[in-house]
């Protein structure tokens, strides 16, 4: 559909909608270019009726905290869509039961487990994504995944119909689940065990020492670029790549991390094209060295 016609369609929106816009803040990576159609949807409301005048005529993509994110540099063809205040709220449930807004950044549930004496919730403290975006990917670290405390999902499809899906009904993987592609999460439900407040705040501590020693932070990166291949190997896919790549490989201003060899940074003004190579070039080297295929975690938006 082009510009003209969309902005009829949304005359209504403004300043809500965005046409032709800049992506490359929205993102960890600090990569990007324009998307067609940005919306950022305050309140159920307003998505569904978005929702359906799109009546999926456009490809939607839902952008979170862009922790995990590579995005072209090029116009995206397509509607990204940021959930805004109203999707960012926390509350408690009985004594147990934490409802969280799918906006609502990982560390920020972490810490409102903690202010209610709620364990389990310990290592979404280290995790730099959204709640919505947990879920997506089936978040983890240290032993512990989102699944865990997962008791059931809020979502709505491109289409602008919500439904409710026990977490019991979905099947959960190592960094992804059996959802649907066509759905937008928009609040979950997490069941914690309520412990001294003392405790679960060490438990924090330590696990974000743990991370810091181990990956680097206050750079333009995004997190771990590929999964672990768990049924391949006991080895981590860092141990992998550094046995195949020679770690001070560049492509642009796109390299790997020194600390971290899953982790690759935009040392300046990297291009999509620089840091894609690279994710291909390692891709490709640890096949050749080890035989073993790796499976990207990061995502990447492209037309």
């Amino acid at each position: 559909m082009n510009i003209d016609k969309l902005k009829e369609l949304f005359k209504n929106f403004e300043p809500k909608i965005c046409f032709n816009h800049d992506l490359k803040k929205k993102n960890w990576f600090n990569i990007g270019g324009k998307t067609k159609i940005f919306y950022k949807a305050e309140n159920l409301k307003d998505l569904i009726e978005f929702l359906k005048i799109l009546n999926n005529r456009e490809n939607i993509f839902i952008i979170g905290a862009g922790s995990n994110t590579l995005i072209t540099d090029e116009i995206y063809n397509g509607v990204v869509i940021k959930l805004g205040k109203n999707f960012n709220r926390l509350s408690l449930l009985g004594k147990d039961v934490i409802i969280s807004g799918t906006a609502v950044l990982d560390k920020k549930l972490a810490e409102y487990a903690f202010n209610n004496s709620l364990s389990g919730f310990e290592f979404l403290y280290c995790i730099p994504g959204t709640v919505g975006g947990g879920i997506k990917m089936n978040a983890g670290c240290f032993g512990s995944e989102i699944k865990d405390i997962l008791i059931s999902i809020q979502v709505i499809d491109k289409l602008g119909n919500i439904s409710t899906i026990p977490a019991d009904k979905v099947r959960f993987y190592y960094r992804n689940n059996n959802l649907s592609e066509n759905l937008i999460f928009l609040s979950a439900s997490f069941k914690g065990k309520i412990k001294d407040s003392q405790i679960i705040k060490e438990e924090m501590t330590k696990l974000k020492k743990q991370k810091d020693i181990n990956q680097p932070s206050k750079i333009k990166t995004s997190g771990s670029t590929f999964k672990n291949p768990i049924k391949q190997t006991e080895k981590k896919v860092w141990e992998l790549i550094r046995e195949s790549v020679p770690l001070n490989i560049r492509f642009g201003d796109a390299c790997i991390s020194i600390k971290h060899a899953n982790f690759f940074v935009n040392k300046g003004n990297a291009s999509f094209n620089d840091m894609k190579k690279l994710i291909d070039f390692v891709s490709e080297s640890v096949f050749k060295k080890t035989g073993i295929s790796i499976e990207k975690e990061i995502k990447i938006l492209e037309n």
